[in-house]
């Protein structure tokens, strides 16, 4: 039914399909167009490439700052409650203190198990929440955990050891919250 007189001829080829088939290399002969395609094919590869390069990246990024977010999370919770205990710590020290001049003093019995009561109350509390005394005596001195206050000659410590704890230092889930005060022998 199609002559050339009619209108339903077949149309020529239009710009949507030479734009599909071709590109905008639609206007160069056929073999200009397989390599000018190839290089167009090799730089799209590598740009998702480098883009598949950065989102794992990104992908480790988020990773890492998730683990990083989670250990400071847990160590928040660990040592939110230093500040308070470090506060108590005094506490406890003259609590023993009391008790220690308490037999020179010549102290009401139930007194002095009043005051003791409430020490062992109070350790119990300290210890239920991560923390411990800080080893002295003989231990070799550590600057970390020991604050040295002077030095003694000593024929029971060879030098560089603990020979005197004057104030106790603790621990706080192995963090060092009042370190020890002490006499190192030379």
């Amino acid at each position: 039914m199609t002559n050339e007189n009619s209108e339903w001829q077949i149309p020529p080829e239009g710009p949507e399909e030479s734009e599909a088939v071709g590109g905008h290399y639609s206007h160069l002969p056929l073999e200009d167009q397989v390599p000018a395609l190839v290089k167009d094919l090799e730089e799209a590869q590598q740009e998702a490439s480098q883009n598949l390069d950065l989102a794992q990246r990104a992908q480790a990024d988020l990773v890492n700052y998730r683990r990083r977010a989670d250990e400071e999370r847990i160590s928040l919770s660990k040592f939110s409650n230093s500040r308070l205990i470090t506060k108590l710590l005094p506490v406890k020290e003259e609590l023993d203190l009391a008790i220690s001049h308490s037999d020179k003093a010549g102290a009401a019995d139930s007194w002095l198990e009043g005051i003791k009561l409430i020490q062992r109350k109070l350790l119990s509390l300290l210890e239920s929440e991560g923390v411990e005394l800080i080893e002295g005596v003989g231990d070799l001195f550590n600057p970390i955990e020991h604050e040295a206050l002077g030095t003694d000659e000593s024929t029971e410590y060879p030098a560089g050891h603990i020979i005197e704890v004057v104030r106790s230092g603790y621990r706080l889930q192995d963090r060092v919250i009042q370190p020890a005060q002490v006499i190192v022998s030379r």
